[in-house]
């Protein structure tokens, strides 16, 4: 089913459907759930019709970002059974995967692509790109907690770098507050917040580097134009090179 939905034929999941109704045949033999191909030597037909894969040089590459609902986890296969955010994009001929991660209970703007280097761009230590985050936290934040998220807090042994915290609404029991950091810690914000006494009730990531969410329908997905990709590689190159000049500075 990897091999099919790799070559375009059908999602993993429509492709397992094929093998079950006993459509897809290897080297003339019916296929199973599993069974394992080799490309270069292996003959593998659905329907009668032989699939071949694409050259390495027709490969097309994918960029596109979701709008991920709550409750699904950021994963393309889910061994416990729960929803994943491959759900959302199976329909994608090209084999593609998450550009970094959501937690299971966050929601927003999730890039997905094929182009291992522009993943590794978005995601490397040293780019620093800036993450946009709208928050929900009770209490209400007072003017101590909002300075000590922007100035920096301790989680995991490591203070976190200086973020930019900006209250956009609030009520006696609760503040919703606009966060954007530069750098991806696993559940940073979160961890934040609870540091500073803030527990979250809500967290939608709203924009990376230039990229903004936007009016995106939450569980939809759409194609990056080629000046947004283009964008978002140059921010990552400027923020490297800023990075590599403050350590140049330090020594």
């Amino acid at each position: 089913q990897k091999f099919l939905a790799e070559n375009g034929v059908a999602s993993r999941r429509k492709s397992e459907e094929l093998i079950a109704r006993g459509k897809v045949r290897v080297n003339g033999h019916p296929a199973g759930l599993g069974d394992k191909v080799d490309p270069q030597r292996d003959l593998v037909t659905v329907s009668g019709e032989r699939i071949v894969p694409p050259e390495r040089s027709q490969k097309q590459t994918v960029y596109i970002m979701l709008n991920k609902p709550r409750g699904y986890v950021t994963t393309m296969n889910d061994e416990m059974g729960r929803k994943c955010v491959a759900e959302l994009v199976e329909d994608i001929d090209e084999r593609i995967y998450p550009v970094g991660r959501l937690d299971r209970d966050s929601e927003g703007l999730l890039l997905f692509t094929n182009d291992g280097e522009f993943a590794n761009m978005m995601t490397h230590p040293s780019m620093h790109i800036s993450k946009t985050y709208r928050v929900t936290v009770k209490p209400a934040a007072d003017e101590q907690q909002l300075v000590a998220l922007s100035s920096g807090v301790v989680i995991d042994g490591k203070k976190t770098m200086p973020a930019s915290v900006q209250v956009m609404s609030e009520t006696s029991d609760r503040s919703v507050i606009q966060i954007t950091i530069h750098e991806g810690r696993n559940r940073q914000v979160r961890k934040m917040c609870d540091a500073v006494g803030l527990e979250t009730i809500r967290l939608k990531r709203i924009s990376i580097g230039s990229l903004k969410l936007g009016t995106l329908s939450v569980g939809t997905y759409r194609d990056l134009k080629k000046e947004e990709v283009a964008a978002l590689k140059r921010s990552a190159q400027k923020a490297k090179s800023a990075n590599e000049n403050k350590g140049g500075r330090r020594r």
